[in-house]
C-alpha cells in the first residue's frame, strides 16, 4: 500500500510532477494548488499518495495534505465523478474553500469549475453537505483523531485499494476507532474493518 512518497523533484509540469526516489522516478498526478506549493526542483518533498487502479491502468494521484486527500476521497465517492475530475474540482477550488461552497449550497461558484455542469454541482452539494455541514473542525468531516493516525490512513487506503467505496470505507474506520481497535498489526485492523462492510 502506497500512503506516501518521500524524494526529490525532478520535473515540475501544470498537471503532474516526477518524485525520484530509490533510482525510480514516479509521476504523481496532482492539483494545480498542489503542484504550486510544492518545493523547487531538486529538493526533497513529502507527498501523500492515493493509487487508482483500473482494469489496465494503475495512476498514482498526490496530495501535500491530509484535507486535500480526504476532499478527493470524498468527490471519488460520488457517483459520476472519477479522480481526473475529482482533481480538477480540487485545481479549481482549494479543499476549505470547496467545503464552504457546499455547506452554502453554493451551485454557482462549483459550476465556474471547468468539466462542472449544474446536475454534477447540485449531486456533490446533495451527497456531502449534511457531512461537512456537521463536522466540528475543518478536516472535512473526519474527527480530530482520524488525519494524524497512520492506522487510520493505512487501513483507509487498503480497503479503497480492494474496491471498497470510499464513504463505506471511512465509515468502517471510523467505527473502528470509536471502538478503540485501530491498534495492532496493520492485517488484523484491516481483517476488522473488513467485517464492518460485510
Amino acid at each position: 500500500m502506497i500512503d506516501h512518497l518521500v524524494g526529490i523533484i525532478e520535473e515540475k509540469t501544470p498537471s503532474y510532477t516526477v518524485i525520484y526516489l530509490g533510482g525510480i522516478g514516479c509521476k504523481i498526478q496532482m492539483s494545480i494548488n498542489c503542484l504550486e506549493s510544492l518545493p523547487l526542483v531538486g529538493e526533497k518533498v513529502k507527498i501523500l499518495t492515493y493509487l487508482h487502479v483500473k482494469e489496465d491502468i494503475l495512476d498514482l494521484y498526490g496530495f501535500v495534505n491530509t484535507m486535500e486527500r480526504n476532499t478527493f476521497h470524498d468527490l471519488i465517492s460520488i457517483s459520476g465523478i472519477g479522480p481526473k475530475l475529482a482533481l480538477t474540482i480540487l485545481s479549481g477550488m482549494d479543499a476549505e474553500k470547496l467545503k464552504e461552497s457546499i455547506i452554502s449550497g453554493d451551485v454557482v461558484s462549483l459550476i465556474r469549475i471547468p468539466g462542472v455542469g449544474s446536475k454534477t454541482a447540485k449531486r456533490i452539494i446533495v451527497e456531502l453537505k449534511e457531512k461537512f455541514d456537521t463536522s466540528i473542525d475543518s478536516t472535512l468531516g473526519f474527527n480530530e483523531e482520524e488525519p494524524d493516525s497512520q492506522m487510520y490512513s493505512d487501513v483507509l487506503n487498503a480497503l479503497l485499494a480492494l474496491g471498497y467505496k470510499s464513504n463505506y470505507a471511512q465509515k468502517a474506520c471510523r467505527t473502528l476507532q470509536k471502538n478503540g481497535e485501530l491498534n495492532g498489526e496493520l492485517e488484523s485492523v484491516i481483517k476488522k474493518a473488513l467485517k464492518e462492510l460485510v
